[in-house]
């Protein structure tokens, strides 16, 4: 199955009123964005990405399952494993893998592979790890406040299916990491980085900026800017012990 048309404006204005209402029935959507009601119904019926990230209750009113602010209440529902920083780091290797396979089965994702697998998520851990000893050092406990996700599936309702591997949400920003045990990137693993930028901008809203990037845990000293197909947008790929040049290029803590 492969991932639907990004929204247009009109949904992504839907769905940022639904996530950040206590609930609110079509008509009064439609009234809030100067829509036709029968246009707002055919977007809540009919639009993949808000079947998946929205529900209706009895009373006719559309709810938000992801708050589009901090801290991400819902974000768990659609990932093996979703945590403040400051708690994911404060478990251990084997404590924190107990909980992102719990929470894998919990969202229907596969882990037939489980050797495989298990080395991939050991892998991500001790690079997010990393990570976050050299953001602490240069920006405090600060960074402790941002948030994490692992395995993020977006599949509920099989209308869609969005993957990443890592989240890193930051106060504006979603850093979106697809980790290859590799050290030289290939045309389609660039594609694929960049793939579902388009549909996390929808779920986390018009506050954040989100920044696909393509990590190479078989690298070393490797930091560069890839061009993204034939488009002009460009993705950084880097190898694991550069990941915290990514994160100074777009938040700017070594800026002379």
């Amino acid at each position: 199955m492969q991932a639907p048309r990004p929204a247009d404006d009109t949904e992504r204005a839907v769905c940022a009123l639904i996530c950040r209402s206590g609930g609110l029935r079509a008509k009064e959507i439609a009234k809030a964005l100067s829509l036709e009601r029968e246009e707002v119904n055919r977007i809540l019926y009919r639009s993949p990405l808000l079947r998946e990230l929205c529900w209706q209750n009895g009373d006719y009113r559309w709810h938000g399952i992801l708050r589009q602010a901090r801290p991400h209440s819902g974000l768990q529902e659609f990932s093996g494993y979703y945590a403040p920083v400051r708690d994911f780091l404060a478990l251990d290797g084997e404590r924190w893998l107990a909980a992102l396979l719990e929470g894998c089965g919990n969202i229907g994702r596969s882990l037939s592979d489980t050797r495989g697998l298990l080395h991939s998520f050991r892998d991500c851990r001790e690079q997010m790890v990393s990570l976050f000893s050299d953001l602490r050092e240069m920006l405090g406990e600060s960074c402790l406040d941002w948030e994490i996700a692992f395995e993020l599936r977006l599949k509920r309702a099989r209308y869609i299916r969005i993957y990443a591997d890592v989240l890193v949400i930051t106060e504006n920003r979603v850093f979106s990491l697809e980790f290859k045990m590799k050290s030289d990137p290939e045309h389609d693993e660039v594609l694929q980085a960049a793939k579902y930028c388009p549909y996390l901008e929808i779920m986390f809203g018009p506050d954040y900026e989100v920044i696909p990037v393509l990590v190479l845990t078989k690298a070393t000293e490797r930091f560069e800017f890839q061009r993204i197909g034939e488009a002009d947008a460009l993705l950084p790929v880097c190898s694991g012990d550069m990941l915290f040049n990514v994160f100074n290029e777009y938040l700017g803590f070594l800026r002379d």
